[in-house]
């Protein structure tokens, strides 16, 4: 196992976008291209660099790459209230949501903390 697959910053990051999957694939069609992608790539984009970030030498370019896993996880949310203020997204998916990307953004801000450190 690679040391950030031990991180549960990234074992969370990976469940997230795993629900970001399952819950657009309701959204239609049309915006196949539009929100649905936007909310995919956002969601990735959190697991992914946190999963660079560990890989580089110092701590300020892993800390980088948790402010922008950071800012992928707040662009997935403004997504999210976009989808259900659309009717794309049922309420009780989008609270779950919302409250997996709350617990996020705290681990973030954890590991964020302890790289400044």
């Amino acid at each position: 196992m690679l040391n950030f697959e031990k991180l549960k910053a990234w074992q969370d990051a990976i469940r997230f976008s795993r629900s970001i999957y399952s819950v657009t694939r309701t959204i239609p069609d049309d915006e196949k291209y539009g929100l649905t992608s936007q909310l995919r790539r956002a969601s990735v984009s959190i697991s992914a660099n946190i999963a660079e970030g560990n890989g580089r030498r110092s701590k300020a370019d892993y800390l980088r790459f948790v402010e922008i896993a950071y800012g992928s996880l707040m662009e997935t949310v403004s997504h999210l209230a976009i989808a259900v203020g659309e009717n794309y997204l049922a309420e009780h998916d989008h609270a779950r949501l919302y409250r997996q990307a709350e617990e996020l953004a705290r681990m973030l801000s954890g590991l964020r903390s302890s790289l400044k450190g």
